[in-house]
């Protein structure tokens, strides 16, 4: 997405002040954080150079270079894998197959509500207990998206406990997922969408970036009350734009007991579904 590189730059520049940099910070400063010169002096490179860089005017870019600035700007391993995407971007690979395995992998991990992310954070499958907990089945196909229920649809901020972090969660997913497939198609209409939503528009001029690993999520369902999980994201070999997301929980917690309690519901109700009539 064209201006992604400037706007990295200038945003991670923006949150250091010049002593962080040891650099003095007397006298009238124009912008936030280090001015484009000091990074240029810090990283050794020339103010030319370096400004031919946030303009995006530069090729072939060495890892010297890149190192050197990732470097002044202190990015984390994350931040300096998007900088190279940035950088040397790839093509889009297109839209991922599902492979009947990974449908068949969800319904074996039935003790767990597990689904699987495509591009663009689109739920592309999920299993039973994952139904129950997040009512994927029920939602359109345009509407089944984490994006799209997180920024655009009310409830989730009833549903989501800490909502402000998942919130920033997902939009940090999205800047990484952009920077690695700078000619996805369909990202340019999806981020038009949800721009109608302040918290969304705000958090992408933030240009923060982060994987999709491990964590906690802390609902408030409607029916199945308080449910405090963890999640773990597991990368499909051969298919790195495909996750598979599985929440756990202590099976003495409330929240294992609740999902034992739907596993017995779903065991009875499919019992019932291949029941021989009389």
């Amino acid at each position: 997405m064209e201006g992604d590189l400037g706007q990295f730059l200038r945003s991670r520049r923006a949150r250091i002040h010049p002593e962080e940099a040891g650099l003095p910070a007397s006298g009238r400063r124009r912008v936030t954080g280090l001015r484009r010169e000091e990074v240029a002096l810090l990283a050794g490179v020339s103010v030319d150079y370096y400004i031919r860089l946030e303009q995006e005017r530069v090729q072939n870019v060495s890892d010297a270079v890149l190192d050197a600035v990732a470097r002044v700007l202190r990015m984390d391993d994350t931040e300096r894998a998007h900088l190279r995407d940035l950088l040397r971007p790839v093509r889009h690979a297109g839209t991922p197959v599902l492979r009947p395995g990974l449908s068949r992998l969800l319904d074996l991990a039935d003790g767990m509500p597990a689904f699987v992310l495509g591009p663009r954070m689109d739920v592309l499958a999920w299993n039973a207990l994952a139904d129950r907990v997040s009512g994927f089945a029920g939602l359109p196909d345009d509407r089944r998206n984490q994006l799209v229920q997180v920024f655009l649809a009310p409830h989730t901020r009833t549903l989501y406990r800490d909502w402000a972090d998942v919130a920033a969660e997902t939009v940090a997913y999205l800047r990484l997922y952009a920077g690695r497939h700078p000619g996805d198609p369909l990202l340019p209409a999806l981020v038009a969408e949800l721009s109608a939503s302040p918290d969304f528009a705000r958090l992408w001029e933030e240009h923060g970036v982060a994987e999709k690993t491990y964590g906690s999520k802390r609902l408030r369902h409607p029916e199945l009350g308080e449910l405090d999980f963890a999640y773990e994201t597991l990368a499909v070999p051969g298919q790195p734009d495909l996750l598979i997301v599985m929440y756990t929980a202590d099976p003495d917690s409330e929240t294992g007991r609740t999902l034992a309690r739907l596993r017995e519901e779903i065991g009875a109700s499919r019992s019932l579904a291949h029941a021989t009539p009389v």
